[in-house]
């Protein structure tokens, strides 16, 4: 038999992320992990397939679909899934001690609005029907600051482009760092992208966080440590 050609091959994207777990988990959250993801983790047939509709992830109908990409543990999707009951959430960390802590957030509160993609989420976003998301996180991404390195940053143009066919006209794609020189990428990045307009106005815009936004462990740690955050807000056009 042939062997397929290395033209049609498709090659796994460029990895963005760092570590998939440290050493062990407390017996809470490894408890927690155990019982809630399997119930929470999206699976996807094999395959290329048909793209999907990501209401259908949710066992009740949700009034809008909103996509955070890497969240850390947790803090912010927990909070806008409580605040937002209406909305679906769909949360990605390839990082599973994250995943883990979000999981024990989750059978606390009794959340019934999230669900889960522990891994790249670009291996998701490919099988998501264009204009799906209402709103999309990309909450203090790794920030790759060597310069050989910078190709490995989850912002390019090429994802950019993803974002905007999977977001809605008008939906909103909120970003945040404290590192300055990745602030500089993503501004530059997604301001002369001809699918986003950015919101701010003023200063304060991107130095003040949104009314909804919870203040999270990383972000005070940051503050305390002299990175105050910055806040991006574009608009698919």
């Amino acid at each position: 038999m042939s062997q397929k050609p290395t033209s049609d091959v498709k090659h796994p994207p460029i990895r963005s992320y760092g570590r998939r777990r440290t050493k062990g988990l407390r017996n809470t959250r490894a408890d927690a992990m155990d019982t809630m993801l399997p119930k929470l983790q999206l699976a996807l047939s094999e395959g290329e397939g048909a793209t999907i509709d990501p209401h259908s992830f949710f066992d009740t109908k949700v009034k809008e679909v909103w996509f955070e990409i890497g969240f850390g543990n947790g803090e912010h999707i927990l909070h806008q899934a409580l605040n937002n009951p209406e909305v679906g959430l769909i949360g990605c960390e390839p990082f599973m001690n994250g995943v883990a802590a979000l999981c024990v957030g989750i059978d606390k509160e009794k959340v019934k609005n999230i669900r889960l993609w522990p891994d790249d989420a670009r291996l998701l976003m490919e099988r998501i029907k264009p204009a799906s998301f209402d709103r999309l996180f990309l909450l203090h991404p790794d920030p790759w600051p060597k310069s050989r390195h910078h190709k490995r940053r989850f912002i390019q143009t090429e994802t950019l482009t993803e974002i905007a066919r999977l977001l809605k006209p008008g939906a909103e794609f909120r970003m945040a760092t404290d590192h300055p020189e990745l602030a500089e990428w993503l501004l530059d990045k997604t301001y002369r992208h001809p699918d986003f307009t950015w919101t701010a106005t003023a200063a304060s815009d991107w130095r003040t966080p949104p009314a909804d936004w919870p203040e999270t462990r990383y972000g005070k740690k940051g503050v305390k440590e002299g990175r105050p955050p910055v806040y991006f807000i574009f608009k698919r056009k």
